[in-house]
């Protein structure tokens, strides 16, 4: 486990990419088959109708057997589609299988934007984020975009919105000893990755 607390979150930030990109194909491949064993008998995967998740990019570890497990068992999935204006603003829009996706301005693959089959962040049921490091306490830190953070900032007021639940998907080579949050990081409710949960304050 690294100690985060002596590094800069752009130090940490290069520090924990570098650990997943490292990782081979053969160890992302049973990383991926780990995160699907943890979640997909559990409750909240089980229980959830409209999932929202994404699609690797850059050696993060990859949700796409979940995917197809929702989309086998007639749940509603979503994945991030990024704004054309305002740029800063991410959606979330539904997918069906096989449906043709295109790389957005970073490369990753997102389908094309259909405002009818988008859903605001507050009516999914589960949200599976991408991470570049976590701790066992709900910390995130992100690639710095804050694409997540400003979608779901109406959750720091907890006491009035429940929806959805937020886990971050991860390798375990990706946890860290303690992340201090800013004031606009919204933390996880649990993070999962290929060998266990750890759960959030």
């Amino acid at each position: 486990m690294i100690e985060a607390t002596t590094l800069s979150r752009p130090q940490l930030r290069r520090l924990l990419r570098q650990k997943r990109r490292s990782l081979s194909p053969s160890q992302q491949r049973q990383a991926a088959h780990g995160l699907y064993r943890q979640l997909v008998q559990h409750p909240l995967f089980r229980r959830a109708r409209h999932i929202a998740l994404y699609l690797p990019n850059d050696g993060e570890i990859d949700p796409r057997p979940l995917l197809r497990a929702a989309q086998r068992h007639g749940k509603h999935t979503y994945l991030p589609v990024l704004s054309a204006w305002p740029r800063t603003k991410m959606v979330f829009q539904r997918i069906s299988r096989n449906e043709k996706l295109a790389g957005n301005r970073f490369r990753i693959l997102e389908p094309r934007p259909q405002p009818k089959r988008q859903r605001q962040p507050w009516t999914l049921d589960l949200l599976l984020l991408p991470l570049v490091g976590f701790d066992d306490r709900g910390g995130r830190l992100g690639m710095g975009g804050g694409f997540y953070d400003r979608s779901l900032a109406y959750l720091r007021m907890r006491k009035n919105w429940h929806k959805p639940t937020l886990l971050g998907l991860a390798h375990e080579c990706q946890r860290v000893d303690e992340l201090a949050l800013a004031s606009w990081d919204v933390p996880l409710q649990a993070t999962v990755s290929d060998e266990r949960w750890y759960c959030g304050k």
